[in-house]
């Protein structure tokens, strides 16, 4: 197995554990509330950590996988990955109506992650091209 699909594979386990991790927290009304990829009870976030686990175990599946098309498949689906964590960054992290919450370790390390798993894809397919 490549060093760049080992990454790969760590990373998109670094993306499935920061959605348990709080994303943001915010101070409404004298509550200090904190949500996570999974939980957001009382806003209009939904569970996008869902699609991101979902999404990081089948990057992981592509990884392990030693066919030709499967580096093909896996770019998609980390480009995906990548642009779904990009999304959940804008819209967990804007300010509205004056409030501004504060932006936890989690959603930085769902970001990151997802980077890390589309830079090790691209790293894999320039090893195979070879």
């Amino acid at each position: 197995m490549l060093k760049s699909s080992v990454s790969g594979i760590i990373a998109a386990a670094i993306v499935i554990i920061s959605a348990f991790l709080p994303w943001i927290s915010v101070d409404v009304n004298g509550q200090h509330l904190v949500f996570t990829g999974l939980r957001s009870e009382g806003s209009s976030f939904g569970e996008p950590g869902k699609l991101s686990i979902a999404v990081s175990v089948l990057a992981i599946i592509f990884f392990l996988i030693r066919k030709a098309w499967s580096p093909r498949v896996n770019l998609f689906v980390s480009a995906f990955l990548a642009a779904w964590a990009f999304r959940n960054m804008l819209l967990f992290s804007r300010c509205e109506m004056g409030i501004c919450p504060d932006q936890e370790a989690g959603l930085w390390l769902s970001l990151i992650g997802a980077l890390a798993v589309f830079g090790c894809v691209l790293w894999n397919w320039k090893n195979l091209v070879k």
